[in-house]
């Protein structure tokens, strides 16, 4: 296929919409190198619970990103950005096509528009915000922050755990909102890129079952010794880690709080809120996002073998 080799292909939407599988898809018939943009897919101690690519898928492939920082570390949008960038120049060296494949918006964010130089926020800072939204609950914090910092509260929803403590932790360490940090310059995306961004955006319905079918199928996989283990390393509750989708529920229910049933529910829950939030995420960000170097195409269908040749046809066809 013709395709400039300026060109990074991007795979984005909610989770358990089949991304790595049309990722593989696209890195054989380009050539490609799959480069991570998950959040939780670059830790290296919950395969099973992050859904990372298999052995085999990583093998069929170069996969870069994938499992390479241990729990007790934190990645930062900034830190995953440079080991990104490093990545894409990377591939393109080796002649292959970058692919980059994940649901983690702020980190494509970062990647396509830039970053604000928002200041580091101490740890302890950061673990008085979560222990905080621990003890209040998602409401009262959200109302508390309202209080506060009226323009991020009213950005966010009350569901919205990590950013809603984002919020909370820029103001306490900064003393300024984190919308103020936002409106500075941002140190822009890579001059030598433009981005063919395809984000699948399944009906509700077909998204919600996929959800729950998934974490049926990491249970069955062993989901529950993987968090017994990781359980053992008794981490910071404030690492990011920690809040993997059913690292929480499953650790519940190996404490003898609550069933294995209970704890299934409770994860499926979790995880189909955290896909309505993705969901919205991208439906918002795509008039912000989209300029000259950065196209989006959104295809409204989970996973199939036909998408592929979709999104070829598109990218060799230019509409």
């Amino acid at each position: 296929m013709t395709l400039e080799m300026a060109t990074v292909v991007v795979l984005a939407g909610p989770t358990a919409t089949g991304k790595s599988a049309l990722a593989l898809d696209l890195a054989d018939a380009m050539d490609g190198t799959i480069i991570n943009a998950d959040s939780m897919q670059v830790y290296a101690d919950l395969r099973i619970l992050t859904a990372r690519p298999s052995e085999a898928a990583m093998c069929r492939a170069p996969h870069r990103l994938y499992g390479i920082i241990p729990a007790a570390e934190a990645c930062s949008a900034a830190r995953w950005r440079t080991l990104a960038a490093t990545e894409i120049r990377s591939a393109r060296s080796a002649g292959r096509r970058p692919i980059l494949v994940g649901g983690t918006g702020l980190y494509l964010k970062a990647l396509m528009e830039g970053l604000s130089p928002v200041p580091a926020v101490p740890r302890h800072v950061r673990a008085e915000a979560t222990a905080r939204h621990a003890a209040l609950g998602g409401g009262r914090f959200h109302r508390e922050l309202a209080r506060e910092d009226p323009e991020m509260a009213a950005r966010l929803d009350p569901g919205d755990t990590q950013r809603l403590i984002r919020a909370w932790e820029v103001l306490r360490a900064t003393g300024r909102s984190l919308a103020d940090w936002q409106r500075q310059s941002r140190d822009g995306a890579p001059a030598d890129s433009r981005f063919e961004v395809f984000v699948l955006d399944p009906p509700r319905d077909s998204l919600y079952g996929a959800c729950n079918a998934r974490f049926l199928q990491m249970i069955d996989d062993g989901a529950v010794e993987e968090v017994r283990q990781f359980a053992r390393l008794s981490l910071d509750p404030s690492l990011p880690a920690m809040r993997a989708l059913g690292v929480r529920e499953l650790m519940t229910y190996l404490d003898g709080r609550c069933t294995l049933s209970d704890a299934i529910v409770r994860a499926q829950t979790a995880t189909r809120q955290y896909a309505k939030r993705q969901v919205t995420w991208f439906r918002h960000q795509r008039p912000a996002l989209s300029a000259q170097r950065v196209r989006w195409t959104v295809i409204s269908a989970q996973y199939s073998e036909s998408l592929a040749a979709e999104i070829l046809s598109i990218l060799c066809n230019g509409n």
